[in-house]
Protein backbone atom coordinates (compact mmCIF):
# COMPACT_ATOMS: atom_id res chain seq x y z
CA UNK A 1 0.00 0.00 0.00
CA UNK A 2 3.09 2.30 0.84
CA UNK A 3 4.28 1.62 -2.72
CA UNK A 4 0.83 2.27 -4.43
CA UNK A 5 0.91 5.75 -2.52
CA UNK A 6 4.07 6.71 -3.17
CA UNK A 7 3.69 6.42 -7.02
CA UNK A 8 -0.13 8.36 -7.27
CA UNK A 9 1.92 11.43 -5.02
CA UNK A 10 4.77 11.17 -7.62
CA UNK A 11 2.34 11.36 -10.48
CA UNK A 12 0.44 13.87 -9.02
CA UNK A 13 3.32 16.17 -7.99
CA UNK A 14 4.77 14.98 -11.52
CA UNK A 15 1.41 16.29 -13.63
CA UNK A 16 1.15 19.04 -11.18
CA UNK A 17 4.81 20.87 -11.93
CA UNK A 18 4.20 19.68 -15.68
CA UNK A 19 0.62 21.92 -15.63
CA UNK A 20 2.70 24.58 -13.87
CA UNK A 21 5.32 25.25 -15.76
CA UNK A 22 3.23 25.20 -19.05
CA UNK A 23 0.44 27.91 -17.83
CA UNK A 24 3.14 30.13 -15.59
CA UNK A 25 6.02 29.75 -17.74
CA UNK A 26 4.82 33.19 -20.66
CA UNK A 27 5.52 32.50 -23.91
CA UNK A 28 7.50 34.95 -25.72
CA UNK A 29 6.44 35.86 -29.40
CA UNK A 30 8.37 37.85 -32.06
CA UNK A 31 6.48 40.58 -32.89
CA UNK A 32 5.36 39.68 -36.82
CA UNK A 33 5.65 41.77 -39.38
CA UNK A 34 3.66 40.27 -41.65
CA UNK A 35 0.18 40.59 -39.21
CA UNK A 36 1.75 44.55 -39.39
CA UNK A 37 1.33 45.13 -42.66
CA UNK A 38 -1.99 43.25 -42.13
CA UNK A 39 -3.25 45.74 -39.73
CA UNK A 40 -1.75 48.97 -41.59
CA UNK A 41 -3.88 47.77 -44.71
CA UNK A 42 -6.85 46.88 -42.96
CA UNK A 43 -6.84 50.32 -40.10
CA UNK A 44 -4.63 52.88 -41.93
CA UNK A 45 -3.89 52.36 -45.85
CA UNK A 46 -7.29 54.26 -46.74
CA UNK A 47 -5.02 57.44 -45.81
CA UNK A 48 -1.39 56.58 -45.28
CA UNK A 49 1.20 55.17 -47.96
CA UNK A 50 2.38 52.06 -45.47
CA UNK A 51 4.67 50.91 -48.39
CA UNK A 52 7.85 51.56 -49.08
CA UNK A 53 6.85 53.66 -51.82
CA UNK A 54 4.08 56.05 -52.78
CA UNK A 55 2.22 58.70 -51.90
CA UNK A 56 -0.59 59.19 -49.24
CA UNK A 57 -3.95 59.63 -49.85
CA UNK A 58 -5.04 61.77 -47.32
CA UNK A 59 -2.74 65.57 -47.26
CA UNK A 60 -2.26 65.04 -43.64
CA UNK A 61 -1.09 61.73 -43.59
CA UNK A 62 2.86 61.24 -43.06
CA UNK A 63 3.46 57.92 -45.70
CA UNK A 64 4.71 55.25 -42.56
CA UNK A 65 8.39 55.08 -44.57
CA UNK A 66 8.94 58.51 -43.05
CA UNK A 67 7.79 58.12 -39.50
CA UNK A 68 11.35 58.03 -38.00
CA UNK A 69 12.08 61.41 -39.33
CA UNK A 70 10.65 62.85 -36.94
CA UNK A 71 10.87 60.60 -33.99
CA UNK A 72 11.73 56.97 -32.80
CA UNK A 73 8.97 54.89 -34.25
CA UNK A 74 8.82 52.78 -30.70
CA UNK A 75 7.65 56.47 -29.37
CA UNK A 76 4.08 55.50 -31.18
CA UNK A 77 4.11 52.37 -28.86
CA UNK A 78 2.28 54.46 -26.38
CA UNK A 79 -0.01 56.11 -28.57
CA UNK A 80 -1.23 52.97 -30.30
CA UNK A 81 -2.23 51.51 -26.59
CA UNK A 82 -4.11 54.71 -26.08
CA UNK A 83 -5.81 55.25 -28.80
CA UNK A 84 -4.02 57.92 -31.50
CA UNK A 85 -5.60 61.55 -31.69
CA UNK A 86 -4.38 63.78 -33.83
CA UNK A 87 -5.61 67.42 -34.78
CA UNK A 88 -7.56 66.98 -37.45
CA UNK A 89 -11.34 65.34 -37.28
CA UNK A 90 -10.35 62.74 -40.09
CA UNK A 91 -8.29 60.40 -38.33
CA UNK A 92 -10.25 57.98 -36.48
CA UNK A 93 -9.48 56.58 -32.95
CA UNK A 94 -7.89 53.51 -33.08
CA UNK A 95 -7.08 51.36 -30.01
CA UNK A 96 -4.68 48.31 -30.11
CA UNK A 97 -3.72 45.07 -27.83
CA UNK A 98 -0.03 44.93 -26.92
CA UNK A 99 0.73 41.74 -29.58
CA UNK A 100 -0.98 43.75 -32.39
CA UNK A 101 1.35 47.52 -31.40
CA UNK A 102 4.25 44.98 -31.46
CA UNK A 103 3.06 43.56 -34.78
CA UNK A 104 2.36 47.01 -36.36
CA UNK A 105 5.33 49.02 -34.74
CA UNK A 106 7.74 45.81 -36.39
CA UNK A 107 6.21 46.70 -39.60
CA UNK A 108 6.50 50.46 -39.52
CA UNK A 109 10.46 49.83 -38.75
CA UNK A 110 10.98 47.44 -41.54
CA UNK A 111 9.25 50.02 -44.31
CA UNK A 112 10.90 53.12 -42.58
CA UNK A 113 13.98 55.13 -45.95
CA UNK A 114 17.48 54.24 -45.33
CA UNK A 115 19.37 57.22 -44.49
CA UNK A 116 22.24 57.93 -46.70
CA UNK A 117 25.59 57.84 -45.24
Amino acid sequence: MKRLSFVIVALALGGCAGGLAQTDAPVAETPSVESGRHLAELNCATCHAIGAEGESRHPMSPPFRTLARDYPVNALEEAFAEGILVGHPDMPEFRFTPAQIEDLLAYIESVQEQRGG
